[in-house]
């Protein structure tokens, strides 16, 4: 009597990678479409724990989601011109500042970011700290699916309400209080500019105790903001 012959180990092992690829694949995409309508979780649990802050620090400076359309079109502009300039018309990957990065490598044997928006909140939300090839690989790949099911207004809130601005403040409504002592929604050109010009190394430069570097940066940026186009609600 013949029966089935047993697949052999190879086979068994092909179709476990692709059981689990294809189960990686309907949970990264669950994830990001879940943060069109969620905020994303354990986001103060999760501060508290990277930024190892006490209790009273948290109590002052645990920040408070921010819907975009209330929060200042000062501090929308200048992240834009901070941060990433061709945001809106880019698809989370901008080639000009990944160009100008490879050749300042080559020509001047220097590295400096080229990392969009989009990334960091890929970075931020869904992965680990530690620079590794692999966490770069996975933040191409949620970089694409965040620029694939969410639109530009939901990136930039996702990315205001949880940026680094210093140990234990994350957010552009804890930064405001901390720093400015005022709401996100009543931030100045002046203020915003500010906290955009540390953003690069926000736990090296202060917002209270800027050098001067900073405040060229804050000047600078005041410049750029005018042709920042504003991201709003639609």
């Amino acid at each position: 009597m013949s029966g089935k012959r047993e697949p052999g180990i190879g086979t068994r092992i092909t179709r476990w990678v692709l059981a689990a690829l294809l189960l990686f694949l309907v949970f990264s995409n669950a994830q990001v479409v879940a943060l069109r309508f969620i905020n994303p979780p354990l986001l103060p649990a999760l501060s508290r724990f990277l930024t190892g802050t006490n209790a009273e620090t948290r109590r002052a400076h645990s920040g408070v989601w921010r819907k975009l359309k209330d929060i200042s079109p000062e501090i929308r502009k200048a992240v834009l011109a901070s941060e990433d300039q061709r945001f809106l018309w880019h698809r989370g990957f901008d080639v000009v500042e990944i160009s100008h990065a490879v050749q300042d490598i080559f020509r001047k044997g220097r590295k400096r970011g080229a990392s969009t928006i989009t990334m960091q909140v890929a970075r931020t939300v869904f992965l680990w700290p530690a620079r590794t090839w692999g966490r770069k690989i996975a933040e191409t790949y949620y970089t694409f699916l965040l620029e694939t099911f969410l639109s530009k207004q939901r990136i930039l809130e996702l990315y205001l309400n949880m940026v680094d601005w210093g140990i234990g403040v994350r957010g552009v409504e804890a930064a405001s209080r901390k720093y400015f002592n005022t709401s996100s929604s009543k931030l100045s050109a002046s203020q915003a500019a500010l906290l955009a010009a540390i953003l690069p190394s926000p736990h090296r430069w202060s917002v209270k105790r800027p050098n001067s570097y900073v405040k060229w940066r804050q000047q600078r940026i005041l410049r750029d903001m005018a042709r920042m186009p504003l991201v709003g609600v639609p």
